[in-house]
């Protein structure tokens, strides 16, 4: 996966990545545990070997780092981004929308981060 448009590298990246429409876009109730934390920066991040299947990828760029994504009036105040750059209206994107197919072989999504205060 790789990250672009970053407004800044304050704070940190919040990764989701889901296998089950159930556990997207938040997956930290998600008993694989696929969800982890990586610095604010450009360019590739790895997400190490995924079985076969269906996925989808959720992102929020944590600047002042508290773990959650922070909302005025239910707007995000800091950057999201989602697998397949689907367009963003009122809310997270349906997991179908975000999904792609994991075959085996390596797959590379590249995922703009959007801002919208």
């Amino acid at each position: 996966m790789a990250l672009a448009g970053l407004r800044s590298t304050k704070g940190q990246i919040l990764v989701c990545v889901a296998r089950l429409p159930s556990y997207f876009p938040d997956c930290s109730k998600d008993p694989d545990k696929r969800h982890f934390t990586v610095p604010a920066k450009g360019g590739p991040v790895p997400l190490g070997q995924l079985a076969p299947g269906t996925y989808a990828i959720a992102l929020i760029h944590d600047e002042n780092g508290n773990g959650k994504l922070d909302t005025f009036a239910g707007i995000p105040r800091e950057g999201v981004g989602f697998s397949r750059n689907p367009v963003l209206r009122f809310g997270a994107p349906s997991f179908q929308s975000a999904s792609f197919a994991v075959a085996g072989g390596a797959v590379e999504q590249d995922i703009k981060l959007k801002y919208f205060l």
